[in-house]
């Protein structure tokens, strides 16, 4: 049975409540249609994607609009230079990222990542790197991938992701490829296999943007 837009925010709530990662006393939750909308502060970047994620998982959702805004404390404010020569350093001490392909720029606590990578999962990495740093308020990565995705590997990737959680049926879901983006469409039973097929879809490599035009019948 379809949630009510009560339901949905009640749901997503307890979510947040649930997530120890997240502080969801200066959190807002408001639900139109099943678009739940996300407000208020959270004391680091990394809680503010945390808190998005556990709205993800929640069924019903239908999109996040996330108005979550990073307050820090007076004593974890650090200078430009400062934030960028620590994201430089936990960069550098992440095997997974080649450090000499990723450059960092900081201004106002705000860090944009530039640079060319083979894989996907290496600018994601520099991100979540990035985001970890006490005194950062966003990212922006705009690092690029090199390779170009086969619509074959996709697929297969997005399969094999279904089969190892509680053998999901992706027959419903097709891909195509456009240089490095990845279209995903058809019919999935909940937001949930949206996400998995998303990510598996982000998984392989040459891939720098997926279109999720995936319908959930629930």
């Amino acid at each position: 049975m379809k949630k009510t837009d009560s339901q949905l925010q009640h749901d997503v709530m307890a979510e947040l409540e649930w997530e120890p990662a997240v502080d969801h006393a200066e959190i807002g939750v408001a639900v139109n249609q099943g678009v739940v909308t996300l407000s208020g502060y959270v004391k680091t970047f990394t809680e503010k994607l945390a808190a998005e994620k556990a709205a993800r998982r929640v069924q019903g959702v239908k999109a996040i609009a996330e108005e979550i805004k990073v307050r820090l404390a007076t004593d974890s404010k650090m200078a430009d230079h400062e934030i960028a020569k620590r994201i430089v350093d936990m960069i550098a001490w992440t095997v997974s990222i080649p450090d000499d392909k990723v450059k960092v720029q900081v201004e106002h606590g705000w860090v944009t990542l530039t640079g060319t990578v083979d894989w996907y999962f290496q600018s994601s990495e520099a991100r979540k790197a990035a985001g970890r740093v006490s005194g950062v308020i966003g990212v922006s990565n705009l690092i690029e991938v090199k390779q170009m995705p086969a619509p074959s590997d996709v697929k297969e990737r997005i399969v094999s992701a279904f089969k190892r959680q509680a053998n999901l049926d992706a027959a419903g879901v097709t891909v195509t490829t456009d240089g490095g983006t990845v279209s995903l469409r058809g019919n999935v039973h909940a937001w949930n296999e949206r996400g998995i097929a998303e990510r598996a879809a982000w998984s392989a490599p040459g891939v720098t943007k997926v279109e999720d035009h995936l319908t959930v019948a629930y």
